[in-house]
Formats: structure tokens, sequence, C-alpha cells
């Protein structure tokens, strides 16, 4: 017998439908790339400490190729062993065709998750019947975070019709809308709010271009308003304290020219972070160094010895982060560091 979202427990229920910040969390490696534990579980820390609602393991940012050196059940454990007693949401990313995406569910459910974001990457050129039959399996498992990969990073265009199919899978708990297309993102609004579904399914930002703009926004398509409530975010793998204050302020308004204007704010400092101006080649070395000067991680090595900073990327890292202070929190991590490094 699976997991159903309606089995958690109520505070975590309540979290996700009023809308959190779940960073996406990267992969701690030392010098020879095998997993940190240590500052693996910092990082952990590090969100919980800064307000996150929940963290997403074993999804982009945290490295698909995990999968391949034995490392996704340890960063999972590692993660949950953390959160452990915190009421916090803990999501783990489900790839590939049908039997691994089934495999990682029953992995996550048995180190305590409540969800998988589940990656269609594997699925392109397969047909709508054949990736909702895929979702319906991994949803017997466990409760899904729909997710729409922006295709430019492998992920598998879906159309309204598909996303209203999706919607009506009832152990769907919430999606992440991350197409970096502001048609896309429509179609998944109009999906849900077709399948009758918007009072039990929370959507979620991943539109890395547009975080602030998701969050305030109406999106008035079928007689009621849908509101984006929340992000799961690789972004907010960093200055995690500044995302979630943000992610709040969003909640609860006012909305004034003031907020308004942190949305072409937040977009460059994630261009930075993303490595948009080479199609996203540091976006996790990205993430890696704003954590390497923090002292987070101890450098910012990937599992592909060929991943890392794009040239110049470091200089805009510097600029953005000088631009934009109150967006940065590298006050909040100094404060705390040594009590997370243990």
């Amino acid at each position: 017998m699976g997991l159903l979202w309606r089995d958690w427990p109520e505070v975590l229920r309540t979290r996700l439908f009023a809308g959190c910040a779940i960073p996406a969390q990267p992969l701690a490696l030392r010098a020879d790339r095998t997993m940190d534990p240590v500052r693996q579980r910092a990082l952990s820390r590090y969100y919980l400490a800064a307000g996150a609602g929940g963290i997403a393991v074993g999804v982009h940012t945290t490295q698909f190729a995990i999968r391949d050196v034995g490392l996704f059940e340890p960063v999972l454990r590692a993660a949950a062993e953390v959160a452990d007693g915190r009421d916090a949401l803990l999501i783990a990313g489900a790839v590939g065709r049908t039997e691994q995406a089934v495999k990682e569910a029953r992995i996550a459910r048995g180190l305590g998750y409540h969800a998988v974001l589940l990656s269609l990457a594997a699925f392109r050129g397969a047909g709508e019947e054949e990736m909702i039959a895929h979702c319906e399996a991994v949803a017997a498992e466990m409760p899904l975070f729909g997710f729409y990969l922006q295709p430019a990073v492998g992920g598998v265009r879906l159309s309204a019709s598909f996303w209203k199919r999706f919607a009506a899978i009832e152990n769907v708990a919430a999606i992440k809308i991350a197409p970096f297309n502001r048609y896309a993102t429509l179609d998944v609004v109009r999906g849900v709010t077709e399948a009758g579904a918007l009072d039990r399914i929370a959507l979620y930002t991943g539109n890395d271009d547009h975080i602030v703009g998701d969050l305030l926004t109406p999106f008035v398509l079928g007689g009621r308003p849908a509101h984006i409530v929340g992000g799961l975010l690789g972004h907010w793998s960093v200055w995690t304290e500044r995302a979630v204050a943000l992610q709040a302020r969003c909640r609860q308004g006012p909305v004034d020219a003031a907020l308004l204007a942190l949305d072409p704010q937040v977009t460059e400092m994630n261009a930075a972070v993303f490595d948009v101006a080479n199609d996203f080649a540091g976006c996790i070395a990205g993430c890696h160094e704003i954590l390497r000067r923090q002292g987070l991680l101890e450098g910012i090595w990937c599992l592909d010895p060929d991943e890392t900073l794009s040239p110049g990327q470091a200089d805009l890292l510097t600029a953005v982060s000088a631009r934009y202070p109150d967006l940065t929190d590298d006050a909040f991590v100094a404060a705390n560091l040594n009590a997370w490094l243990v």
C-alpha cells in the first residue's frame, strides 16, 4: 500500500497548501568527488534554520548522476536524518522510466519522504497516454509533486490537456511549474483549473526567470483565481534565509512598487547563479560557488569533472551580490555556520 498525501500530518498539508520555500539541495563533495556527509547535513540544517518549509533532494540541483555512483539513497538519508522531528516536507526526485521511478519512490517512502518530484525527461517522444500511465504507476507508491521542466535542459513539452489529466490523478499533491515560458506556465494553470483541482493541488514556481512575478500573479483563467503559493527552486538553495522572507512577503503583501521591483533583481541574481549567458552550463557550479564563499561547501566540485563555473561567472556572482546585498544572507550563515558543521 502506497503513501497518500491525505495521510500526511495536518501540519504538512497546511504548510504545502499555504505555500512555503523549498530549496533544491546541492550535493556536498570532497575534492576526490566522494560525498562529504558533514557538509551534506550542514546544508539541511541551514535550510531548516532559514525557515524553509521543506527540502527537495535527489533533484537536478543534487545532480542526477548521484544514481550512477550509488549516492541516491545516502543523500536522501542524510537529509531525512536532519529533518527528523522537524515537521519539514521532504521531497525526493524520481527519474527514469517507470521501473526506475517506482523503485526510487519506494526508497524515498522507506526513508520517510512525503512526495516525489517526478521528472518526465525520460519520456521525450512518448505519447500522452504512456506518460499518464507512468505517472499513475508512481502515484500508487507516493504522492506526486508534478514537474514541468524546461525543454532547454531536457524537459518534455506538455500540453494543457496533459496537465488536466495529470491533475485528475488523486495522489497528486502539487506541481512545480518550471518551463521558463509564460505560455507553458499558463498551460499548467489551465489544465489544473479545468480538472477542477485547484482546491487539492498546490502550485509552486520553478520559473527562475520570474519567481516574484509568479508568486504575485492571480491567474484568473476560469472564473476563479489560481495562485502559485510557493517555490521549489535550485535558486533557493543559496541565500535561503532571504528567499524564505521573499516568499512570505509575496504571499502577505502589500503588492507595491518596491515589491514589484524585486522581480527583475531576483532574476538578475539568478542569471549569474544559473549561468544564463552560457545556456545554464554552470548552473550547479554557480550554486556551489555561493555556498563555498559562505563556508558551507569546501569546493565547487561536481560529479562530472568538466562541470564547473563558466568564464566570467564568478565575477558576475560578485557583482550581483554587491548590487543587491539585501537579497543575500551572508551574515545569517556566518552567525550559524559552526553550529551546522558538526
